[in-house]
């Protein structure tokens, strides 16, 4: 569930639809002003601060949802 929430928010973002969930932020041409709107969504959307330096140690969909997940597992 987390994984395509977050995956929605990516396409959304870079403007594209062909983000496949192990692919790469930065490769994919993420720069810092779409990874701070990145952050917002999820704060707006899935309720949940990411620190930028778990973006920049998480660039695919698969961890950021990872960490998000476990995140959520240790908070409760």
């Amino acid at each position: 569930m987390i994984t395509e929430r977050v995956h929605a928010i990516w396409r959304r973002e870079l403007g594209r639809d062909d983000v496949a969930v192990d692919d790469d932020f930065f490769a994919l041409g993420g720069q810092s002003v779409i990874m701070a709107r990145i952050q917002r969504s999820l704060i707006v959307e899935l309720g949940v601060e990411v620190p930028v330096d778990q973006l920049f140690r998480n660039p695919t969909v698969a961890s950021i949802s990872a960490y998000i997940e476990s995140t959520r597992a240790t908070t409760g």
